[in-house]
């Protein structure tokens, strides 16, 4: 059936469904739910042509990966090859000219047909796909089949946390193949925006939209921006479209009165978002219309420290691996993703770094909305070859594309604690690589702070971040007494060199992004893991108690990130148990957290 959501007068008021939610369309068909399933071990499904035949006889609920007991299949085995089927009755498909379908994120490459003929494919685990299947589709009930790829063992891929061995160790997990994210139809413009941005010059009140159309627009197209707080209306501009690509510019003239400037601006104290809604209109056939939001903020660093909107702000964050015990990668729901970033808040967090994973978009829209800044870090490949260079760099390029207007994101990071870099401090190509990760971000997205490689071995970052999992808060508190000893000391705690280019800027915020690390388990596996181990609850308040504030004493530290929010496998150094229910009361925990 159609989704409920099925008109959005304003994008800030959608409920967290919506898959895209700074491009929103009110026609479109959630895809979520059974599909028929098979795996592919020997890899016959081509040869023997599945894609023309309903011959998938098991069943999957999408989106969860079939390792998953959400997904209800629940093998975390090694299978390669998966094929999904589904067939969509022509009744619950929205009208309009163009019928496209979207994909959130297949792991990691995929094939698309319709009725059997192909339209489409795509490589890249965690990055959104779209396909125009209309011609495809004809006009009856048509299949959707999907075959995903996924090799297990392939470390040249961008994998992140996902486990190369049979079974999870260390501080790895189970795997995610195939579809993880939201698959939906939605009807459109045969001329539509294809993506849009958002630029803001904040101390000048200026925006630009930037969009992409899926095809030149006709002579006579014009595109109309209309931006508002509720029901006041703070810019409207009109412009006519030539081309495909186009920027328009505009002004929030509230913003010109300096006494009133901070009403509007984005921060987590108040997280102001402006509803936006953008129309393509041609001289003749339908118009496009979208819903979308955005934020004013400004996100740097100067003096030792990090600013928002030109205020220094001491980062208070956790690390958080976007990974639950029924569903792996996958949300539970979409309701789930609105609970993490409110229990986040709640423990007294300002920030969380989302680690080794895209997350979905929809957690982006619920930071955005409750005003939690978010750390955005790729999932590592662990080989160094051109291969894994090209794959890590095209997904990261489609990421920043995704969520470069995602206001509560203040910093990237591309690399972590040197994974397929490993040899970074002796490598000059590894070198290179990391300070062009650096440069192609700061060129598609100037307006944010960039880590080069987080936690050692800083090559062009504009923080530098240190990791130390040294449970001693005396030693912590010496440590990081003076930027001085911070800078002077050959090495980190890890053994590994702090800057290894000497054109690394040396007077960047210095911040711990992870430590603690304390473990605390009720009834943990045989296998639990942290960097330290509390004994009680009431132990682990205090250690807690004395770690943080060991780090908080610290005058030359601009802020820090605890590992971590939720216990994951065999990782049992979490906040909150796996369920998310916390392993203190949550006051005591927000009071060491908190301002």
């Amino acid at each position: 059936m159609l989704t409920e959501e099925r008109r959005v007068d304003a994008a800030t008021a959608q409920e967290g469904r919506y898959p895209r939610p700074q491009l929103v369309r009110a026609d479109w068909l959630d895809l979520s739910g059974p599909w028929s399933f098979a795996f592919d071990d020997d890899d016959r499904g081509r040869r023997e042509h599945w894609e023309r035949s309903a011959s998938l006889t098991g069943v999957i609920h999408v989106p969860f990966p079939f390792e998953s007991e959400a997904s209800g299949v629940g093998d975390t085995g090694f299978h390669s090859v998966v094929w999904y089927q589904r067939t969509v009755l022509r009744d619950e498909v929205p009208t309009g000219e163009r019928l496209v379908l979207n994909f959130g994120a297949v792991d990691h490459s995929c094939e698309v047909w319709i009725d059997g003929r192909s339209a489409g494919t795509h490589e890249g685990g965690s990055t959104p796909f779209s396909l125009d299947i209309t011609d495809l589709a004809g006009d009856g009930d048509f299949s959707i089949t999907v075959r995903a790829e996924d090799d297990p063992a392939d470390v040249a891929q961008p994998r992140g946390k996902q486990d190369w061995r049979h079974h999870p160790h260390s501080i790895w997990y189970h795997r995610t193949t195939g579809i993880w994210q939201p698959v939906w139809l939605e009807a459109v413009a045969d001329v539509r925006i294809q993506q849009l941005h958002w630029l803001t010059d904040v101390p000048a009140g200026e925006v630009t939209a930037q969009l992409r159309l899926s095809r030149p627009a006709p002579a006579g197209t014009t595109v109309r921006v209309t931006v508002a707080l509720g029901a006041e209306t703070l810019a409207s501009v009109e412009t006519m479209v030539s081309g495909r690509e186009l920027e328009v510019p505009f002004r929030i003239h509230r913003q010109t009165n300096g006494q009133a400037y901070e009403e509007l601006l984005w921060s987590p104290a108040h997280p102001t978002l402006l509803d936006a809604t953008v129309t393509l209109s041609r001289p003749e056939g339908a118009d496009d219309v979208v819903a979308s939001y955005f934020g004013l903020r400004s996100a740097a660093v100067e003096g030792g420290r990090f600013l928002l909107n030109d205020r220094p702000l001491y980062l208070r964050s956790v690390l958080n691996q976007g990974y639950w015990p029924e569903s792996h990668s996958a949300a539970p729901g979409p309701d789930a993703l609105r609970a993490e970033a409110q229990l986040i808040l709640d423990l007294g967090f300002n920030a969380t770094r989302l680690h080794q994973k895209y997350e979905d978009p929809r957690f982006l829209f619920w930071a955005d909305k409750l005003g939690l800044l978010v750390w955005g870090e790729a999932p590592a490949a662990y080989a160094f070859s051109p291969e894994a260079v090209r794959r890590s760099m095209a997904e990261w390029s489609a990421i920043l594309d995704r969520d470069r207007s995602h206001p509560s994101i203040v910093t990237w990071v591309p690399l972590n604690e040197s994974w397929g870099v490993q040899h970074l401090a002796h490598d000059p190509r590894m070198v290179s690589y990391a300070k062009a990760l650096v440069h192609l971000t700061k060129t598609v997205d100037p307006s944010r702070p960039v880590i080069s490689n987080d936690g050692w071995e800083h090559a062009a970052s504009d923080i530098l971040s240190i990791h130390d999992y040294d449970h001693d808060p005396e030693r912590v508190r010496e440590r990081y007494a003076t930027r001085e000893g911070i800078l002077g000391a050959p090495f980190t705690l890890p053994g590994r060199r702090l800057i290894v280019d000497p054109e690394q800027r040396v007077d960047a915020p210095i911040m711990l992004t992870e430590f603690g690390g304390i473990s605390y388990t009720e009834n943990g596996p045989a296998d639990a893991r942290g960097y330290s181990t509390a004994t009680s609850q009431e132990d682990l308040v205090e250690r807690l108690r004395a770690l943080v504030g060991a780090v908080r004493s610290s005058a030359p530290l601009a802020g820090y990130c605890y590992t971590q929010l939720a216990d994951t496998g065999q990782e049992t150094n979490g906040l909150v148990f796996e369920n998310r229910r916390p392993k203190a009361p949550i006051e005591q925990l927000r009071a060491i957290f908190g301002e």
